[in-house]
């Protein structure tokens, strides 16, 4: 016959207290004692952990990857975190880092995606203190932190930004919302030495613009009231016209002695000839003007004339002199502003050239994308982890309690439980009946 492999409590008391200690076996034979219980506890955590698994909201992530810069843009990095970090050595730290090859832009680009500014712009944007249910912005900030994960490649220094979300689109906007965060971020602090040249560039550009305008101002007001538009042009101008007028005088003059000799002095031909020369002689006189100085030597001054003043088309020769000196210098005014303005535009667009060289532009490798299967939660894994502990705790209770009642009454700790424990009772229950009063 086949013996009953079953043992009774006596028995199993009797294995158990002639051993010093219990052996594995005897307490897996104390567990299959009480089997059912231990099936029923492990059926019903089996149930309420599918229902906690199934609880949990599914998240889906969203991941994109970015390509540190080059070797050029670090340096522009390098001040920017000069300016950004308040520790000194630890600026000068890093700029050691980067001239040994280091990938010292990437850590910082890291650093700036850990940011507050960036996780601050990105709870306003996407209103998480309402999607994380939270009353602080300090508590959004860390529960958004716990769904974001940053890693660094050392080798290669490729950034992966991994976000976690309820909801696939947002997951996605997320991630794209910390590249676009982070771009601002280092154009921003951008500190580098083009762009200091192109802020004073362009300062002393709209300085010179200013003193262009002013200067030719000045030369317009001048030569609109003078009428010395081209002063070399205008005397060269004036000498040939005042040399014809002479000649035509000194014919004149000729001709009037020989039609006196010939019709008399009353002739209508001799008034004729002499209304001409008095002619001649007004306009030569007119182009040759006076030696007197001008009413003013004041170029800005709105009354300075050049002798101009009765509305002349051209200034008298003997003042072209006389104005070539106030007309110099404003012509020579406006070259030299003009030149500089010119030399300004060309180095102001240079530096805003170099400038957007040294700003270090984040190279997106993976785009993110709308993520097509959850993340998390892994149910089975879930209840299966949750039935187990249930399992396990319920055999450790029923272990502790067998070894429980086994020791002795005289025991310290067994009388200290003997005491405390009917005070913690009445203590419960009175706290039930309070809180059922209430």
């Amino acid at each position: 016959m086949i013996p009953n492999s079953t043992l009774t409590t006596q028995e199993l008391d009797q294995m158990t207290h002639t051993s010093q200690e219990p052996t594995w076996a005897i307490r897996a034979m104390l567990l299959w004692k009480h089997r059912r219980k231990l099936a029923r506890i492990t059926a019903i955590s089996l149930v309420v952990s599918l229902g906690i698994s199934f609880s949990i909201p599914k998240q889906y992530k969203s991941t994109t990857s970015i390509m540190p810069p080059d070797e050029q843009g670090s340096s522009a990095m390098l001040l920017a975190a000069l300016a950004g970090h308040s520790g000194t050595l630890g600026a000068l730290g890093g700029l050691a880092s980067g001239l040994l090859g280091g990938h010292t832009s990437t850590a910082l680009f890291v650093d700036l995606l850990h940011s507050g500014t960036v996780s601050g712009h990105l709870i306003d944007r996407f209103n998480l203190m309402h999607v994380y249910h939270k009353r602080y912005r300090i508590d959004a900030a860390k529960h958004l932190a716990r769904c974001t994960k940053i890693t660094e490649d050392k080798k290669s220094g490729v950034i992966t930004i991994a976000v976690e979300d309820t909801s696939r689109t947002r997951a996605r906007d997320m991630a794209q919302a910390y590249l676009d965060e982070l771009n601002k971020l280092v154009t921003r602090t951008n500190t580098s030495a083009a762009y200091r040249e192109r802020v004073f560039i362009e300062q002393r550009l709209n300085a010179v613009r200013t003193n262009l305008e002013d200067a030719e101002l000045q030369l317009s007001q001048f030569s609109s009231k003078s009428s010395a538009i081209d002063i070399k042009e205008q005397t060269r101008a004036m000498v040939d016209a005042g040399a014809r007028v002479q000649a035509e005088l000194l014919v004149e003059q000729s001709g009037l002695q020989s039609v006196r000799q010939i019709y008399g002095d009353g002739n209508v031909r001799v008034r004729q000839t002499e209304a001409r020369i008095a002619s001649l002689q007004g306009e030569l006189k007119q182009m040759t003007g006076s030696s007197a100085p001008l009413a003013t030597d004041a170029i800005d001054d709105d009354a300075s004339s050049g002798g101009n003043d009765k509305g002349e088309l051209y200034p008298p020769l003997r003042q072209l002199p006389r104005l070539a000196v106030p007309y110099a210098d404003l012509y020579r005014r406006v070259k030299v502003q003009e030149a500089v303005f010119e030399l300004l535009t060309q180095q102001y667009e240079m530096a805003r050239i170099q400038e957007a060289k040294d700003i270090p532009v984040v190279s997106v490798i993976d785009a993110p994308g709308i993520p097509e299967k959850k993340s998390s939660p892994h149910r089975l894994l879930l209840t299966l982890l949750l039935t187990f502990l249930t399992f396990v705790g319920a055999s450790a209770l029923i272990l502790f309690r067998d070894h429980w009642e086994k020791v002795d009454p005289r025991d310290p700790r067994k009388m200290l439980s003997a005491d405390v424990l009917p005070v913690l009772r009445r203590r419960m229950h009175f706290l039930r009946l309070k809180r059922g009063g209430a």
